[in-house]
Parts: structure tokens; sequence; C-alpha cells
């Protein structure tokens, strides 16, 4: 396996992490959530589109009934993205993002009600340890815990929903012998066209006439970052490993998003808070090495 495969999921957990710059900046500049999530994903369909094109033009054909599985995708990314924003914007990053790194856990639930995958002891462990961990890095066993918002909880909560939603749903679709660029393509394209009514572009006008080039290219960059490069990467290093070794490497997200708090936000975690991303990440690696339930 060359070293280069290794090295992508690990970026892609980073840039994940970075996420949160990128919907604060913008937040902080009047864009809305709706209209934010209008740019990044109606600017990936570009980037996507390339990646199909250097490597396979033949993904972009579909069937009839692939779409309601390409609309469910869509749906799911929507929520998933309005939750993780609204999260971001109301909790500390590290917590926002090990909120939504629990999406495995409930990966584990919905396998078990839909397709009856045994749970076993390990399982179970996993679980628990999540639980710990997140309870951790929530501070709310801290004698001086910080006033943490239940909604923003409640949002990452909602966010891993969706994500193990849109998980269990594309799994489906790449059984059905579709790819993971054209279920991402068309899914995008869905959730651009729904957003569309709901978008301000008076809002998108206003932040790049505040410095037209570097504001251009802080989207573009939004969009490529946060969003696209990294699919694209997992994407790739999933053909060269197992699904549970790329999320392995790429469990570095939650760390990353500690770190950009850190930087940008002075969100200074404490020692329980480190310990509780630990516990987590530790959990989730248990989890996506767990027999027959790779995530």
């Amino acid at each position: 396996m060359k070293k280069i495969y290794l090295l992508l999921p690990i970026i892609a957990g980073i840039m994940f992490g970075s996420t949160g710059i990128f919907v604060r900046t913008l937040t902080e500049n009047g864009v809305d959530s709706t209209t934010l999530l209008f740019l990044r994903f109606s600017i990936a369909i570009l980037y996507i589109a390339i990646a199909i094109f250097l490597t396979d033009k033949s993904l972009l054909k579909i069937n009839k009934e692939d779409i309601p599985l390409f609309v469910l995708c869509g749906l799911c990314i929507l929520g998933l993205n309005l939750c993780y924003n609204s999260s971001i914007n109301t909790v500390p990053l590290s917590l926002a993002a090990i909120l939504l790194s629990t999406a495995p856990v409930f990966v584990l639930v919905l396998e078990y009600f839909l397709f009856k995958e045994k749970i076993t002891s390990i399982k179970v462990l996993c679980v628990i340890l999540v639980l710990i961990g997140c309870t951790l890095v929530t501070g709310l066993l801290e004698e001086n815990s910080i006033d943490i918002s239940w909604i923003g909880i409640i949002a990452g909560i909602g966010s891993a929903i969706f994500w193990a939603i849109y998980s269990v749903t594309s799994r489906k679709s790449i059984d059905m012998g579709r790819h993971t660029f054209t279920i991402l393509l068309y899914s995008l394209i869905t959730i651009t066209i729904m957003t569309i009514p709901f978008t301000s572009f008076t809002q998108i006008a206003n932040f790049v006439s505040l410095n037209p080039v570097p504001n251009v290219l802080f989207l573009l960059l939004h969009s490529l970052v946060s969003f696209a490069l990294p699919y694209v990467f997992i994407t790739i290093s999933l053909n060269h490993m197992d699904a549970g070794t790329a999320v392995i490497l790429s469990s570095g997200e939650p760390i990353a998003a500690l770190a950009f708090g850190m930087i940008f936000y002075m969100e200074m975690p404490t020692v329980l808070m480190v310990c509780g991303v630990a516990i987590t990440i530790v959990a989730l690696i248990l989890l996506s090495r767990s027999p027959a339930n790779e995530v």
C-alpha cells in the first residue's frame, strides 16, 4: 500500500475539522445557514464533476430508479449540514466535531433494526465509551463548567443521525452498483435545487462586495476544503484500503477541530475534555474494526 493513500484520509479528517472556521466566518459576515449551504454545495458540484471527468465519465449515467435514493441522500446531507452548522455556531468546535463523529453508533442501531445486524459485546462497550467520552467533552462534570448550549448539543447529535442515515443509504446505492461520486454529484444537485428558494443572493453579493477577490477565493476554498476534497480523498483511499482503516485514519477530525478552536477562538479545553476526545476516538476505532460492522 502506497503511503500517499494512508495520508489521504488523515488529510480529509483535518479538512473536515476546519469546517467551523469557514462556517463561523460566513455567519459573522451576515450569511445565513441556508445560503451558506447553497454556496457550499453548488460550488462542490463543479469539483465533483471535475473529479468524475478525470476518472470515469460513465459515472454521470443514472437510471430512473436511482432518483429516490439520490433524493434521500441529498436530504440527509442537507439535514447533516444544517445541524452541524448550528452546532458549530453554538458550542465549541471540538464538541460539535465529536458529536458528529458518533455517527457510527447510530449506524450500528440502524443496521440492527433494518438489517438485523448482530450487536456484539465489543459494540456495546464502544457505545458506552462513546457516551462517556461525549459527556466529558461537554464539560458537564467540571466544577466550573462553561454554559454549553443544549440546542448545540441536540443539533450535533442530529448531524450524527443524518450522517448515519446517509451512510446506510449510500451503502445501499453502492451495493446496487452506484459509485460514490455518482451518488454525491446527484445528491448535491438535489440539495442545490431545494435550497435555491431559501437562498439570499443579496447576502452573497454583500459578502463578495466587501473584498471581491479574497472573498470569492474564500467561498471556493470553503466548498473545496470543508466538503469536496475530503470526500474525494476518502473515496480514493477506499480503493486501496478497507473502510475500517479509512475511518480510523480520518478520525482525527475532533482533534483538528479542537486545535482550530484553540488557535482561532481561544476555546481552551480542560483535561477532562481532552480525555473525552481520546476516549471517544478510541471507541470509534474499536467500533470501526468490529467484524461485519465496517463504517
